[in-house]
């Protein structure tokens, strides 16, 4: 599975306005904290891979918690790459699970995220502590000969956003934070 995702700076409150105006469908809000981990046995800066555990937390109901790897970049022009994502029952035990392997805690994003659908597309407005404000635009493809026309499209979206796909960052939160 490829995650094809394109990540722009916004006016979140012009992006909801523009959203309702489009008759995207609202699909909730959640505050997620994703604590990402280095590994013992390569740099993963260096690599461009990801390993995080993600607790989320849905306006009502109960916190989710995931482990996902994401794999390098493949290509110039989006954030598209490799993702394997499974959910996890406690946070702390997989934490546990990873420290006593080797891996150590990095860092810590926490972000409120609202989540839009539109067209097959997930448009996402993310207020990221100690980072700024951003719209994702992403869909899944399962082989890498759709990328092009998925990218197309998130570019698409953004323009009907009234925003800018040059003004694009292939930097993850992670990266931003660490920058800051």
């Amino acid at each position: 599975m490829y995650e094809v995702e394109v990540k722009v700076p916004a006016d979140l409150a012009a992006v909801r306005e523009r959203l309702k105006a489009l008759e995207a469908r609202p699909q909730g809000a959640v505050v997620q904290v994703d604590t990402y981990y280095d590994a013992p046995h390569r740099e993963f800066a260096e690599t461009d891979e990801a390993l995080r555990i993600r607790s989320e937390r849905p306006e009502s109901g109960s916190e989710e918690t995931r482990v996902t790897y994401k794999g390098p970049l493949v290509d110039d022009e989006s954030k598209t790459r490799e993702e394997v994502e499974t959910a996890v029952a406690d946070h702390e035990k997989t934490d546990a699970i990873l420290t006593n392997l080797g891996f150590e805690a990095a860092a810590t994003v926490r972000k409120e995220r609202e989540r839009f659908t539109l067209e097959g597309y997930t448009i996402t407005l993310d207020s990221v502590d100690d980072v700024g404000e951003y719209v994702e635009v992403e869909t899944d493809i399962a082989d890498e000969s759709d990328l092009e026309a998925a990218r197309e499209g998130a570019y698409d979206v953004l323009e009907r956003l009234n925003l800018d796909p040059n003004d694009q960052l292939r930097t993850s939160y992670l990266g931003l934070l660490l920058e800051s």
